[in-house]
């Protein structure tokens, strides 16, 4: 199946409405009943200021950049970029074509005939 790959790059630390950034990306993918969505933490990065930023032992939650990502149909695609247009916060996010689909049967499949 064709789709679209959007990934969002937010710093670790950022807040909307009190609420950490990246969690409030995926929460809103969810209300939006998109299938699924994953943030990941960076362990070094630099943004458009060239500020670098790095994992260190002793930090409990810093500045690093946190990565959420979305495999979407089209349609769900644009559905979220405008939902999450109307919020007016700056947002740096990629899109790119991507081939999607599932190998194998999941746990709620039912098992295959004669198998």
């Amino acid at each position: 199946m064709q789709g679209v790959l959007i990934k969002f790059y937010v710093q670790e630390n950022s807040r909307h409405h009190g609420v950490l950034v990246y969690e409030w990306l995926l929460e809103q993918a969810r209300g939006l009943g998109i299938g699924g969505g994953t943030a990941f933490r960076a362990i070094a990065g630099f943004g458009r200021h060239g500020h670098l930023h790095e994992e260190h032992f002793f930090e409990l939650a810093g500045d690093l950049p946190v990565q959420v990502g979305f495999a979407l149909k089209e349609p769900d695609a644009q559905r979220l970029l405008e939902h999450l247009a109307k919020e007016n916060l700056p947002l740096f996010y990629l899109t790119q074509p991507v081939e999607m689909g599932v190998i194998g049967r999941t746990l709620q499949d039912p098992p295959a005939a004669g198998g």
